[in-house]
């Protein structure tokens, strides 16, 4: 039997948005406002699976989504599958260990891993990263701490960070 991937759209002050889960958890977490691309982009991901829209399955994680979106600092109660090579899964663990208001840059992440010298495979990784937010890619920037590129957009990225930015300095007060 195929695998069951099951999607919603959320809304979301950033825009709309996709969420897919399989058995296990989070898939796909990406913004978008074309939702006949986001689909068949994961259906590409995912060509064996069974693809279903569930609005009424979904509906509380999609609501938690929108609400992590405008409090980033919010532990996700969600589950994750992130699907990927081995090293891009190392890659984005190590994302997910920078604290929400932090950055840090492509080397750094490298680095982490062992790698310096091949940030442009890790740039890559972070690149095919599919879960926005929860797998936090956007808290990576350049070595000067200047904002690249960011799969959803730079103006997403820059928000992101600086609603990070404030919710972590209201913890610190």
């Amino acid at each position: 039997m195929p695998e069951l991937i099951r999607y919603a759209f959320g809304h979301s002050s950033l825009g709309d948005f996709l969420a897919a889960t399989s058995a296990l958890g989070l898939v796909a977490f990406e913004f978008g406002d074309r939702h006949a691309a986001l689909i068949d982009a994961l259906r590409q991901r995912f060509p064996e699976a069974m693809v279903e829209e569930d609005e009424a399955g979904l509906a509380e994680a999609t609501s938690q989504l929108a609400a992590m979106i405008d409090q980033p600092n919010r532990e996700s109660p969600l589950r994750l599958d992130p699907r990927g090579t081995d090293y891009q899964k190392r890659v984005w663990q190590v994302l997910r260990e920078i604290p929400a208001g932090q950055t840090t840059t492509y080397s750094a992440v490298a680095a982490k891993l062992g790698t310096p010298r091949d940030a442009r495979e890790t740039t890559e990784a972070i690149a095919a990263n599919t879960i926005a937010i929860l797998i936090p890619c956007h808290r990576v920037v350049k070595k000067d701490g200047s904002l690249s590129g960011y799969r959803w957009g730079v103006r997403r990225k820059r928000a992101l960070l600086a609603r990070e930015q404030t919710a972590s300095a209201f913890q610190l007060t």
